[in-house]
């Protein structure tokens, strides 16, 4: 392991990035640059690279670390780059972890492995292997949509006990779950949601934060409605989740991050389309996102001057 830094904090409003591509579908440095410039501008306080929303399948190795180096120069040693650097190999996972710290990453997230399926007691070693690996801190990511697996309250709190394990992106929907993990958690022990329509529910309940899609657009309203709810304005932050939840909705009209590549193009950055198997939005889609973008204020169009 390298040796400890100084690191930023990794924020209440994070983003997930998209991966910008090219028109011949290679990964587009120069536009991932601009875009985590304009993302921070907007309302961002941290990004995650190369996660679910950043393609990671389709991404080598290679790519990957070269969005997490261009991601990190543009933003700079003030704010949070954390790496979507896991999967369901273990060795492979603990390989790019290492990578993610020597490429001055400020963190990792640990997502729960695909298709594997593991056992909750292969959840607690696959994670304290690649924790142990790096100085890093770990979010962990339970995502039981994309993975068919839960990870289970008690799973994330013996994890919560490995030193630099210091949180969860929390995607499971089930805020009964959510408040389980919250109450019994260590001090310190941060919960982000991972769906924004969950947002304020999951602060309500004492929840750290979101690890947002819709924060590529509206994050400046999404941080507005954070500090609401944290100051106790509870009608002030409930008016602006009305208002979001229409366009946070037709972000996942289809899968993600199909609909917010789209959108973002429209907000005057060009990031391409996704790469196979995943393709562009149909057009009915693409109607109704650029109807349901027509009426809000779109903070990353102001953060370029679009």
């Amino acid at each position: 392991m390298t040796a400890q830094r100084t690191r930023p904090e990794l924020g209440r409003l994070l983003t997930a990035m998209v991966t910008p591509m090219t028109t011949a579908g290679d990964v587009d440095l120069a536009a991932t640059r601009v875009l985590a410039k304009a993302l921070i501008a907007s309302g961002t306080e941290g990004i995650v690279a190369t996660g679910s929303t950043g393609e990671a399948p389709t991404l080598s190795e290679e790519e990957t670390i070269a969005v997490w180096r261009a991601t990190k120069e543009a933003v700079g040693s003030d704010v949070a780059v954390i790496a979507g650097a896991t999967n369901n190999d273990t060795r492979r996972s603990v390989r790019l972890a290492i990578e993610a710290e020597r490429a001055g990453l400020d963190g990792l997230l640990l997502t729960v492995p695909a298709y594997s399926k593991p056992p909750q007691s292969g959840l607690i070693r696959h994670f304290t292997a690649i924790a142990e690996a790096t100085s890093l801190p770990g979010i962990l990511y339970n995502v039981p949509s994309r993975t068919s697996l839960n990870m289970t309250p008690q799973t994330v709190l013996a994890l919560a006990e490995v030193p630099n394990i210091v949180g969860i992106k929390e995607a499971s929907g089930d805020l009964t779950q959510i408040g389980a993990i919250i109450d019994a958690a260590p001090a310190g022990f941060r919960v982000w949601s991972g769906n924004d329509s969950d947002t304020l529910a999951v602060l309500a309940l004492g929840g750290y934060g979101i690890v947002s899609v819709a924060g590529h657009l509206v994050g400046r309203q999404i941080r507005a409605m954070i500090d609401a709810s944290l100051a106790g304005r509870n009608a002030e932050a409930a008016a602006i989740h009305h208002r979001l939840m229409p366009l946070v909705d037709m972000l996942f009209i289809e899968s993600n991050p199909i609909p917010v590549k789209y959108a973002v193009n429209l907000a005057g950055i060009a990031v391409g389309d996704c790469r196979l198997p995943l393709v562009p939005p149909s057009e009915s889609a693409q109607t109704l996102l650029r109807a349901e973008l027509a009426r809000h204020a779109i903070d990353l169009k102001a953060a370029v001057g679009v």
